[in-house]
């Protein structure tokens, strides 16, 4: 039957891009019912294609799965990150029973406003400029590499899938400034529009965190961690990591002080 969610937020799927983990996506919506589903950038990776041309039929059905979701009353809002910037400039439009949106204002059933959004709005913010960009970009190929290579092996030997470039990039001098100060430019934006948190993406490092009293939730991606923000109809957010093909997700364990509205609980099938 499906776990009903009141709302889930996916971020970076990178369609088009060879190391999006499409099919475990289509298991993911393949066993889930969704009132409200936001679409929180880099979901078709304009950039990837520009380069190199990969569309296999799984990036079909996860597209065609969107389509069918909507037409069935999902309602869908589309959040354009940096990958799929050509369509940020239908903000504000709607088509059919899909919204685009820079930048939107989520109400849990809590009642606690949210803001969402992709989070490349910060990269001035974040960046430690042009040369550095341009060493993070190959040095994550790099990592996206060793990844795709790591979990060939794994699934040749019957194991589960598991990030090694997540691993690697917690691991890295720096990272975990630039992700710090990435986090503290959402928070606070956040905390100048009044709200209680902020929901992006962008940097694919799935958190829920408490900082200065607001909450920041990052819904991860599925080029590495294959992971949705969920909202049941009581108000409670937690993480779900999907790496099978069984219906079954796991509930990241978040080490993160308890809060209203921002539960974490044990894994669950869907």
């Amino acid at each position: 039957m499906g776990t009903h969610y009141k709302t889930v937020w996916l971020s970076d799927i990178h369609l088009g891009n060879k190391d999006c983990k499409a099919d475990y996506l289509l298991n993911f919506l393949s066993h889930t019912h969704i009132d409200t589903l936001y679409l929180v950038g880099d979901i078709i990776d304009m950039w990837a294609m520009q380069n190199r041309m990969h569309w296999p039929d799984s990036h079909n059905q996860v597209l065609h799965r969107l389509m069918t979701l909507s037409q069935q009353g999902t309602r869908i809002v589309y959040l354009p990150g940096n990958h799929d910037a050509p369509l940020q400039k239908y903000d504000g439009m709607a088509f059919s029973n899909v919204t685009v949106k820079r930048e939107h204002i989520h109400v849990t059933a809590q009642g606690k406003r949210l803001l969402v959004l992709h989070g490349d709005q910060f990269d001035e913010e974040v960046c430690f400029g042009r040369i550095h960009a341009w060493i993070g970009d190959k040095g994550y190929d790099l990592l996206l590499f060793l990844n795709r290579w790591y979990n060939r092996l794994q699934t040749a030997r019957g194991r589960p899938y598991w990030s090694l470039a997540g691993y690697i990039k917690g691991h890295i001098k720096g990272a975990a400034k630039a992700i710090a100060r990435y986090r503290q430019a959402c928070i606070d934006r956040a905390r100048t529009l009044g709200l209680d948190g902020v929901v992006c993406g962008h940097i694919h490092h799935p958190e829920i965190l408490h900082i200065d009293g607001l909450t920041y939730f990052n819904d991860g991606d599925w080029i590495e961690n294959c992971s949705a923000l969920t909202e049941d109809h009581q108000g409670n957010l937690q993480l779900l990591r999907w790496t099978s093909q069984q219906g079954r997700g796991e509930v990241i364990d978040l080490h993160t002080e308890p809060s209203s509205g921002c539960n974490v609980g044990k894994p669950q099938a869907a």
